[in-house]
């Protein structure tokens, strides 16, 4: 078994614990019609979480979004952000997770190492660029994260003195230039 998939072993695993009433799993036909309304494709990571574990309803905070279905979805909140505000949302970087109070977490499926980006849009002066943080390297490691206990959103870890909350995302403003 390879690392992801030992990955969603224990994902499946705390999601069932914790979530009792998972949606199920999408198949590949539902990713494939999801990657072509989107117009690009997910990285492994990402399908196969939506594919082994369930259709989002588990992880932190406020829970994965579904990545398709009715209702609130990945692929419905990607459209109106990339339409309607696309000033501030690269393309690629799809929302996986609404935390409230607009900010999102999301991954950026355009770079192969897939990592989550936050993006926190409630103390931008002038750049959107500053409401993009890199939250985890990857999708693998923000998971890990959230089964160890161990990222920011964790109360015990934002009080920590020596937490250091998400780096300001490197490619932010490369990213939206090229947004349009």
């Amino acid at each position: 078994m390879n690392d992801l998939a030992q990955l969603f072993v224990r994902v499946l695993a705390r999601a069932e614990q914790e979530f009792p009433d998972l949606p199920p799993c999408v198949g590949e036909r539902d990713v494939a019609d999801a990657e072509a309304a989107l117009g690009f494709t997910l990285p492994p990571a990402l399908s196969g979480l939506y594919r082994q574990v369930a259709n989002g309803g588990f992880g932190p905070g406020y829970r994965l979004l579904p990545l398709t279905g009715p209702g609130r979805t990945a692929v419905a909140e990607y459209g109106p952000l990339r339409t309607a505000t696309c000033a501030y949302w690269p393309r690629g970087v799809l929302p996986i997770l609404d935390w409230g109070c607009g900010m999102y977490a999301a991954v950026d499926c355009v770079d192969p190492a897939a990592p989550v980006l936050l993006f926190e849009p409630n103390a931008v002066p002038d750049d959107w660029a500053d409401a993009w943080f890199q939250d985890s390297p990857s999708l693998a490691q923000w998971l890990t994260a959230w089964l160890d206990g161990t990222g920011w959103w964790e109360e015990h870890v934002m009080l920590a003195d020596e937490t250091a909350g998400p780096a300001p995302w490197p490619a932010a403003s490369h990213r939206l230039a090229a947004t349009g």
